[in-house]
């Protein structure tokens, strides 16, 4: 199961475009809102029903944790206790993270990007640590278990490394990009760097 984490301010695309391309890729992916009622709204004022609230029995049956950004949404996803907690398990156990946009601040706050690699929306990076390198010329950067995107522009991309990583290299991202008229998998892979 792949859990994709929303509080109001997220990033539209980033979350929606992110659980669209995940589906298409036959991966089993459920919203959970954080905010304590399932209905939340979007940066853009757009409303969504989550699926189900955030409980810690969620992280049972977990395969991966993916927190879009959006400002408010990553400051909310970062003041979360519960979730700092749960990625901090997650990673202890290898478990598939991924943050886009604002949200490796998120990641950066649970203490697990010490001595990573990664990429986030410029200008954010002083959020990061000291020992951790960032890459402000790359679409979506892999190192180990923890998977991160630059932005809104990166969400296909960004959605299919988590699904190619996910599905074990398979080929479905690849199809599922060119099916949907993004370009090959490999190509587009030209942003991505991997550590």
């Amino acid at each position: 199961m792949v859990y994709v984490f929303l509080a109001d301010g997220f990033e539209d695309i980033e979350a929606l475009g992110t659980v669209d391309i995940l589906r298409r890729c036959g991966l089993e992916v459920k919203t959970l809102s954080i905010s304590g009622k399932r209905v939340v709204v979007s940066a853009h004022d757009i409303t969504v029903k989550a699926d189900s609230f955030f409980r810690k029995n969620h992280l049972v049956h977990c395969d991966a944790i993916v927190l879009p950004g959006g400002g408010q949404g990553a400051e909310l996803l970062a003041e979360n206790t519960v979730l700092r907690l749960a990625i901090q398990q997650q990673h202890f156990q290898k478990k598939l993270i991924a943050a886009i946009c604002a949200a490796p601040k998120v990641l950066s706050q649970a203490g697990i990007l010490s001595g990573r690699h990664v990429t986030m929306y410029p200008g954010m990076e002083e959020c990061l640590p000291d020992d951790c390198t960032y890459h402000d010329d790359a679409f979506v950067v892999e190192d180990g278990n923890i998977i991160t995107g630059c932005g809104p522009g990166a969400t296909h991309l960004f959605a299919l490394t988590i699904a190619n990583r996910l599905t074990n290299g398979s080929g479905i991202a690849n199809e599922v990009a060119l099916g949907m008229c993004y370009t090959s998998l490999d190509k587009a892979r030209t942003g991505v760097l991997r550590f």
